[in-house]
């Protein structure tokens, strides 16, 4: 089974900031170290790490003062590729992956919530990580009336951004309920919790623009090296 296709580099260094900005660990009127520094340490070229503070500075998280630096304009509402993925590590933030584990077309299993207008589902499960330390479960059921068939080689790390590009369906909301479950048989050894152990589970309902419930899902969250959060503003 491939694994999921990852986002540019320099997608990937603005959602890491952005994400380190709405965590806190990254203060408003904080000035970033000189670019030079900040690229060595983030292992990519000063010119990819341009690209990525252009991004932040036209959403206006970053002002870029000439012969001064870069200062960081906190907000909460910035716009970003996982804008509804809400599990930090511990200390905050992390850069979320995704390792694509197995894509079937299904009957809907029961025990699941109501969702779509079809009985069958596009079963995606991934193992997700925060900044390379596994943290989560993935099993996402897409409801069969948007696609015939889901190309895993196609899949991108945001699957909200592969169902827009590939799909052309929006996930405009989500509902999340957190209860306490237990791992799946289906958990690889990477996860760090063993089958049948007890973990943290969210089951989230997303909704399409016209309001219909468009997928399921359940993530189980490793509380050890992760956790879920709502920030209220």
């Amino acid at each position: 089974m491939p694994n999921t296709h990852a986002l540019p580099k320099y997608v990937q260094i603005s959602e890491l900031l952005i994400r380190d900005i709405q965590a806190g660990r990254l203060v408003d009127g904080a000035r970033l170290p000189p670019e030079r520094d900040m690229a060595t340490e983030l292992g990519i070229s000063v010119g990819t790490l341009r690209k990525a503070l252009d991004l932040l500075t036209a959403q206006g998280l970053l002002e870029r003062v000439q012969g001064s630096g870069n200062y960081v304009r906190a907000q909460q509402d910035a716009q970003s590729v996982y804008a509804f993925f809400r599990v930090e590590l511990l200390d905050g933030g992390g850069l979320p992956t995704a390792e694509l584990l197995s894509v079937d077309t299904l009957r809907k299993p029961d025990g699941l919530p109501g969702f779509g207008r079809s009985d069958r589902g596009h079963r995606i499960r991934r193992l997700r990580r925060l900044n390379g330390v596994p943290a989560v479960l993935e099993e996402i059921w897409l409801d069969g009336s948007f696609t015939e068939a889901i190309d895993a080689e196609a899949l991108r790390e945001s699957l909200y951004l592969y169902y827009r590009e590939a799909l052309g369906l929006w996930i405009t909301k989500a509902e999340d309920r957190l209860d306490l479950s237990t791992v799946p048989d289906w958990a690889p050894p990477e996860f760090g919790l063993a089958p049948g152990a007890p973990c943290m589970r969210a089951t989230r309902l997303s909704y399409g623009p016209d309001g219909t419930s468009a997928e399921v899902s359940w993530n189980w969250i490793n509380t050890n090296v992760a956790t879920y959060v709502a920030r209220i503003t």
